[in-house]
Formats: C-alpha cells, structure tokens, sequence
C-alpha cells in the first residue's frame, strides 16, 4: 500500500500543496540568483522554473516520473532547455564540476542519504560554484523540536519520507560546502515548520 500511495497518490497531493502562491516569493528569493547550467534537486512539478532569470540550461532531477509530468506545461513555456534526469540526488548522473548551481526548494527533508546527497551536490558544483536552498528543518526551540521529533515517523510515511527534525545547517556544512549565508526562522503560527534559507558555496 504505502508504494501504491507513494506512485499515485503522493504526486497529486505535492503538485497540489506546493502550487500555493503563498511560496512565490520564497522560491524568487531562492532560485532568482542562479546563474549558468543550473541543476534542481527535487524539480518535482516544475513551479520554480519562472523564477530562473540567468539560466541557460536546467538539469531537472526527481526520482519521480509521475511529479514531472505535471511540468511539461511549464516546460514548454521556458526560454532555456530542461534536461529531465530521473535519478534520486544521491546518485546525480552529471560530471564533476560540471554545474554552476544547484537549487533546493524543500527538498533535503525528504532525502533518504542526505549526506550522500550533499556530497554529490559537492561534487558535481564547479569551483566558487553555489547551492542555493531553502529548506525546513530543526528547530532550535525545544518544545517545537519535540513536537518535530514526535510527528516526523507519521510524515516519513505519508509526506515522501519528510524528516522534520534534520539541522540543515550541520548537514551543508559537513558535505564540506561553505555556508556563506543563511536565514534561519520559524514560520508563524506553524510551529513544526522553521526554516533555513542560504547559499553555500563549492570552495
């Protein structure tokens, strides 16, 4: 069951909730700075891609063939090519120092090896490279972050393997990426949500 809910239900539920404009200006202030060849980890159904404005290809990674074929729309209406690649992002399928930024938009929570993931973002971001984020993660209140604790089994169920509780900070920095800056914040009146928003950057 939880397959067949994770194929067919799933997607329906992320393409619907993460449509909500209520993120554009997150997603702006996150994707806008991604310049280059850009891969996007978790492209997901697509609704980051009118906020690229110096991009000139898009590798648009998400184990997810179902998710994607939301995007086609949005695909056909972008000004630079999107190159789909159906891997998971701890296994990217690109060369080394090949890209000039990688974008993650709510993405780390649901990673099953995030620090694997993390070091291939490393690997394949070229020099003075950037990985542009925002993600949700642990919060440094401790009532939320027992709450956080307390949910996350139910979400790793049936949110795409959501891990609530992960320090997104730690976790970039122990990939060896260098965080140049972030924003760190909870969300009000959502006490399980705080978020983290930065770039880091491929020394």
């Amino acid at each position: 069951m939880p397959n067949l809910y994770n194929k067919y239900i799933l997607p329906r539920l992320l393409n619907r909730d993460m449509r909500s404009t209520e993120f554009n200006e997150t997603r702006s202030k996150t994707v806008s700075p991604a310049q280059g060849i850009v891969l996007e980890i978790g492209f997901g159904s697509g609704f980051n891609l009118p906020f690229y404005k110096n991009t000139t290809k898009l590798y648009a990674l998400d184990p997810s063939r179902e998710l994607f074929e939301y995007a086609k729309d949005r695909i056909k209406s972008s000004p630079f090519p999107v190159e789909y690649l159906q891997h998971s992002a701890e296994n990217i399928p690109l060369q080394d120092n090949s890209i000039d930024a990688v974008v993650s938009t709510w993405t780390l929570c649901s990673i099953p090896d995030l620090t694997k993931a993390l070091k291939e973002v490393r690997r394949v971001l070229k020099p003075g490279g950037k990985f542009l984020f925002v993600e949700h993660g642990r919060s440094p209140k401790k009532l939320n972050l027992i709450l956080q604790t307390l949910v996350t089994p139910i979400t790793k169920l049936y949110a795409g393997n959501c891990h609530l509780d992960r320090k997104i900070d730690d976790e970039i920095k122990n990939s060896g990426l260098r965080i140049e800056t972030i924003e760190m914040s909870s969300e009000d009146g959502r006490p399980l949500m705080y978020s983290y928003r930065g770039i880091a950057i491929q020394d």
